[in-house]
């Protein structure tokens, strides 16, 4: 690695938002992508770690993958396949990837990399944070050894999209996402109702991915699933969350308005179990731990995604 480019971990759980964010990432020669941490999450963590790996092979990136938490820290949860298929990837058959994941867990995996690059790396947090909330469970002091930590997670006003106050990352793992979000003095948030509002034209996307590039061809075929579903339930507009994670994580300066508030996890609640609580109006007293994403420049947003795709 260059002294100038930025380290970047990123804790995962492919799922097709985190392919094309991983494709972001990948094509940004400005950060050294030092590793990805898997977890269970829009499907089991066979699955997850076999797309992770399939994604570094589609890209020619020799990327470590260190599999980790494949469940939840306390309680089950249900994944998400009905929106990215089976297996993750739209149960697309595709051939395995010929590199096996590295043996050390996801978990040790990111305090080591944290002692290696103390200071500088941005970890960028796009599934459940079980991964991370086990990494701080043996170390508490993680957080003072990370620059940056963007987290894809959340509904900041309770429009959620598994429940009707939680969305799917924090859901399907609340106590992860309360030892992260209680340990981290700040983050940054791109919540779902932030991606809500940055959608883009499904024939765009389908222009897009019509490209003549490997990464568009092998998107086009993992996304054809989750897009489909997305016209028929969503309308116009298609939603990649954890894109928009990572374009902020990419490029900050690129963020039109971001607030910064107290925010905590619910646990308990019968009819908000998983959803993200913002003190709007600071009655608590506590601090401002999350910086929220509210806009994001959509042009250059879009101009993102059509590079990572090799679409012009």
């Amino acid at each position: 690695m260059t002294n100038d480019r930025i380290p970047l971990l990123i804790d995962t759980d492919p799922g097709v938002d985190d392919a094309l964010a991983l494709l972001m990432a990948f094509n940004d020669p400005r950060f050294d992508v030092v590793g990805l941490t898997i977890a269970a999450g829009n499907v089991g963590l066979d699955h997850t770690v076999a797309n992770a790996l399939k994604l570094c092979e589609v890209c020619g990136v020799d990327v470590p993958v260190f599999p980790g938490a494949d469940a939840p820290m306390v309680h089950p949860a249900r994944d998400a396949a009905y929106v990215h298929g089976r297996d993750g990837f739209g149960d697309t058959g595709y051939v395995p990837a010929s590199r096996q994941a590295e043996a050390e867990h996801a978990a040790l995996a990111i305090l080591r990399l944290s002692h290696e690059h103390a200071g500088k790396l941005l970890l960028v947090a796009l599934g459940p944070l079980t991964n991370v909330a086990l990494a701080l469970k043996l170390d508490p002091t993680l957080p003072s050894r990370i620059a940056r930590c963007v987290i894809m997670g959340g509904s900041v006003t309770a429009h959620g999209n598994i429940t009707p106050a939680a969305e799917f990352n924090i859901a399907f793992d609340p106590e992860a996402a309360h030892i992260v979000c209680s340990a981290f003095p700040q983050f940054e948030l791109a919540d779902w109702e932030a991606v809500l509002a940055h959608g883009f034209q499904h024939d765009d996307a389908d222009r897009w991915l019509a490209a003549d590039s490997p990464r568009a061809r092998f998107y086009a075929g993992i996304s054809a699933h989750t897009r489909a579903w997305s016209k028929a339930g969503r309308g116009a507009r298609w939603h990649a969350a954890d894109a928009l994670a990572m374009a902020l994580a990419l490029r900050p300066e690129w963020a039109i308005e971001t607030l910064e508030r107290p925010l905590v996890v619910e646990m308990a609640g019968v009819h908000t179990r998983g959803g993200t609580v913002v003190d709007w109006n600071r009655q608590t007293g506590q601090a401002d731990n999350a910086a929220i994403l509210m806009r994001y420049d959509q042009a250059r947003f879009e101009g993102m995604i059509r590079a990572a795709l090799a679409a012009g």
